[in-house]
């Protein structure tokens, strides 16, 4: 395993040289892949996200094909959103669960229309495509790896249509996970529109062969560079919760406070009995906030306290580059009762401040 990630490191480094130059930033892990975590710039990398555009490698997302005249009642049967009516050229965000409604895993889900493409985090590939093979009995799907066959990066920030335009990408608006081929220097790439309404952020997918021209198109056109310690904090400023950070195996869909990855009208599907049960109570007993902190940056897995008693964990926390200085927020689960009167809590014994996601008025500086 080591020995595997020094040559996995290595090929990155030297994909990097091929696209950028002389790479000079520092690599390491991000769900599930070795990239770039930053090309020397943190706060700059942060904010290009959100005051003009990064650019950043996607290798840490993989995608999976599914084939088959029965692909769509399938994946409809599998997961919690709506597939049964999802049109050509559009994606939707679901969870995978486990028959006791925990979450084994998220994903966006893509109609090709002569195929269906899920991708998710690279961390979940094996996890994803091992559940899906062993749901599938008598169904005509077929199940495809196509992690070696896309290269894909990302584009987010204000300024991102504008270097889109810069590339010859004269596609109209996009809906949330919807997509459209253009041709960049005549080969066609496929533009999708990221899953945050809220923020303009884009992926471009591509052949492999095309990266370093769409790289450097991309660089040339006004894009900054990005690495995941910028992505990983931009994130957590949305509010935007990770599988394996802050989605994990015990938790419920609704505890997730992702009502995006919920469809209540598509019929059964693995674990919609207790999706189900939960919606007609009414209620979860905790759910996912986001936190101001008057303190150090906690760990993950740091206690939330709240009126002297344990009351739930931090799952994701940074230190916020903002106008003068730095302010810390987390993400983290907490008992609905803990909050209902009062919003002060103490994390690692510092004061703290629940408030709604995303952090909608904060801006980095």
């Amino acid at each position: 395993m080591r020995s595997f990630a020094i040559i996995e490191q290595r090929e990155m480094t030297t994909t990097l040289q091929a696209i950028s130059g002389d790479f000079s930033g520092h690599m390491g892990e991000y769900a599930g892949a070795q990239t770039p975590t930053d090309f020397g710039d943190v706060r700059g990398e942060y904010a290009a996200l959100r005051g003009g555009c990064g650019v950043y490698l996607l290798n840490w997302r993989t995608k999976i094909g599914l084939h088959g005249d029965d692909r769509v009642r399938w994946l409809n049967g599998m997961v919690t959103n709506n597939i049964r009516d999802l049109a050509p050229g559009h994606g939707v965000y679901s969870f995978l669960l486990n028959p006791q409604g925990r979450i084994l895993g998220d994903l966006n889900a893509y109609n090709y229309g002569d195929s269906l493409i899920v991708d998710t985090d690279e961390s979940q590939r094996k996890k994803i495509i091992a559940t899906f093979d062993h749901f599938i009995i008598m169904d005509d799907v077929e199940i495809v790896d196509l992690s070696a066959q896309y290269w894909a990066v990302g584009i987010a920030g204000p300024r991102s249509p504008e270097v889109l335009q810069k590339l010859g990408c004269t596609s109209p608006p996009l809906e949330v996970l919807q997509f459209a081929s253009f041709d960049f220097q005549g080969t066609p790439v496929t533009l999708v529109r990221g899953g945050d309404p809220l923020q303009e952020g884009y992926e471009i997918w591509s052949a492999h062969e095309t990266e370093p021209a769409l790289w450097n198109a991309l660089t040339a056109a006004g894009a900054t560079p990005v690495g995941s310690s910028a992505i990983e904090i931009d994130r957590i400023a949305r509010g935007i919760p990770r599988y394996g950070q802050d989605l994990r195996e015990r938790d419920l869909p609704q505890e997730t406070e992702q009502q995006r990855a919920l469809n209540f009208n598509k019929g059964c599907y693995v674990g919609q009995e207790i999706v189900e049960r939960i919606r007609s109570r009414g209620n979860v007993h905790r759910t996912l906030t986001g936190f101001r902190v008057d303190g150090p940056v906690p760990a993950p897995g740091t206690k939330i306290e709240a009126a002297g008693k344990e009351a739930g964990e931090v799952t994701s926390a940074t230190a916020l580059p903002v106008s003068g200085g730095e302010l810390v927020v987390a993400l983290g689960y907490i008992r609905r009762e803990a909050i209902a009167t009062r919003r002060d809590v103490l994390i690692a014994g510092a004061p703290a401040t629940a408030t709604d996601l995303p952090f909608s008025d904060l801006r980095g500086g």
